[in-house]
């Protein structure tokens, strides 16, 4: 039996989720400790989990990996999966060999929620669906035109079909519940209008304007690429409270190695870049994150693919401050996002598209529809009734609860999604750098005088740079070998060892047509005056890569 008993087949509100935080944390005190990183414009705090035996060292000197969730309000299944890692990791220490090798090794940050206060929203009646923040109460960040409003009172908001002979849609001739594309050669029938339910503010009478809103994108509000223009960008990069704890948490811990933030659109694993294709990318880190990202896959069952390449419509019009493009870009943290819900593929539609915005035939549209009636109810899809609209006159409301069936699964396909994800995350962090005094020996040259030389290595899978981007940018620091506890008369105290490759780089036999080899570890060697039976100690430092610490008596 777990310590701690959390139901996963459900979503948890600000005061729940803290709630089974505190108590993980409380039943687990030696390994976790609890966090404010931020306070939200509604004055709810955003928490920090860090997790780590204390026991082999400080936090700060062992690799660091980093999880994040529901930056996007409407996110909800993020939230439970870092909730999901937190309790795993604490439950399986001392248990499972994986967990307690990590735990004893290396140290877990993980913010379950970053948006407590859009969050908040999406979770209560009408389920708003929404990317934004605390800062604006939904539609206060429009002008004018098209307002989200539960209009009918009926506790969701779903979508208006009004009738207009030059509307694109059409009922569905199988089914009047699901709405189709009407041809480009199609005349004569009964067509439709699809709005998002709501009232519209300064009505002409004739035109439905829907303003492209600027409630708080967080994931749009990061220093790297940032742009005024983006859906929710914010006043300045780090303008949002939230998103401002996020860097500052990155920031305060350079041995973060790792990261992985959640989404729930389709089902992928992303990967960097967001701005640039493939080609402008370096061979060696393409390499890296598709390596990485192929153990993903067979965890979880989900392809891998460029953000720019594959999940942008537009390449003319790239996602510009996000989170991923200033970590990898700038940082050099090999980072992925991962989208964690695909309603499409679930109900047995065959992937072929990654950014899909709505299904692509009237069989997809059906297949979809017929699942989350099945499986969701009418949470998931409402029935269209009929509404005497005060601006738009007789129209009908209903049909699908987006946020209950394209953005989050149900309930009882939630703790699988949480596992195989939370399973990934332990994957990735086992590919982390680790630096070792590996051999340590002293030579005795005459009375009181020693030749001591220690070896070093990185037995990680990462390299000690971690990406080729660090080291572009000069953020990548060396391996440093230090000595203790002897005068050293000859080679400096602190040896700069630069970097030192790991198992990535060595993917296949040596090639001179393939990635030539660096070194995986490196000697250094003092010339020390001490007594007999005087202690010494080498100490490996490497920021990614961790501390270790060897020691000898002279002899």
């Amino acid at each position: 039996m777990p310590k701690v008993d959390i139901p996963f087949d459900t979503y948890h509100d600000h005061d729940a989720m803290t709630a089974h935080l505190r108590a993980l944390v409380e039943a687990f005190p030696h390994l976790a400790r609890m966090s404010s990183v931020a306070k939200s414009f509604q004055g709810r705090d955003v928490w920090l989990i860090e997790i780590t035996n204390p026991d082999t060292g400080p936090a700060l000197e062992k690799p660091g990996f980093y999880i994040d969730a529901q930056i996007h309000a409407e996110e909800h299944a993020t939230s439970a999966t870092a909730l999901y890692a937190v309790w795993y990791l604490l439950e399986n220490h001392g248990t499972d060999p994986q967990v307690t090798r990590l735990l004893d090794q290396q140290v877990f940050y993980i913010l379950p929620r970053i948006n407590p206060d859009g969050a908040e929203l999406a979770l209560q009646p009408p389920y708003y669906n929404w990317c934004g923040n605390g800062r604006y109460m939904p539609g206060a960040d429009r002008i004018s035109g098209l307002i989200p409003e539960d209009i009918d009172g009926d506790g969701y908001l779903v979508w208006m079909r009004v009738p207009d002979p030059s509307g694109e849609w059409k009922k569905s001739p199988d089914n009047p519940d699901i709405m189709i594309q009407r041809g480009p050669h199609e005349h004569g029938g009964d067509y439709y209008r699809l709005y998002p339910e709501g009232r519209i503010r300064d009505f002409d009478g004739v035109h439905v304007p829907i303003e492209k809103p600027f409630d708080g994108n967080m994931n749009r509000n990061f220093p790297t690429n940032w742009s005024p223009q983006e859906y929710g960008a914010g006043i300045h990069p780090l303008s949002e409270p939230e998103a401002k704890g996020m860097a500052d948490v990155i920031l305060a811990r350079p041995n973060i190695c790792g990261m992985c933030a959640y989404h729930t659109h389709g089902g992928i694993i992303l990967r960097p870049s967001m701005t640039r294709p493939d080609s402008a990318m370096g061979a060696a880190d393409i390499n890296l994150y598709k390596q990485i990202g192929a153990v993903g896959t067979e965890i979880t069952g989900y392809p891998t693919v460029s953000i720019y390449e594959e999940f942008t419509p537009d390449k003319s019009k790239p996602r510009r401050g996000g989170l991923m493009d200033w970590t990898y870009e700038e940082m050099g943290i090999i980072s992925f996002g991962t989208e964690l819900w695909d309603l499409e593929r679930t109900a047995g539609v065959e992937k072929v598209g990654y950014y899909n915005l709505y299904p692509r035939t009237p069989e997809i549209q059906a297949k979809v529809h017929d699942w989350v009636v099945r499986n969701v109810g009418e949470k998931g899809v409402r029935p269209w009734r009929p509404f005497d609209h005060p601006q738009l006159g007789p129209i009908e409301i209903g049909g699908m609860v987006n946020i209950w069936s394209y953005r989050n699964p149900p309930g009882h396909l939630l703790e699988r999604i949480c596992h195989d994800n939370v399973l990934f995350n332990l994957a990735h962090a086992d590919a982390a750098p680790r630096v070792r005094v590996t051999a340590l020996k002293a030579e005795k040259l005459a009375d009181n005088l020693w030749k001591l030389r220690a070896e070093v290595a990185n037995t990680g899978y990462l390299p000690t740079n971690l990406s080729d981007v660090a080291l572009q940018n000069g953020v990548a620091k060396p391996v440093i070998a230090s000595i203790e506890g002897a005068e050293v008369v000859m080679n400096p105290e602190r040896a700069d060892l630069g970097h030192l490759s790991g198992r990535n780089q060595r993917l296949y036999p040596w090639s001179p047509w393939g990635q030539q080899w660096s070194p995986s570890a490196r000697p250094v060697e003092w010339l020390l005056r001490a007594r007999a039976g005087t202690e010494i100690t080498v100490t490996a430092t490497s920021e990614k890569g961790g501390t270790h610490r060897a020691g000898l008596t002279l002899q």
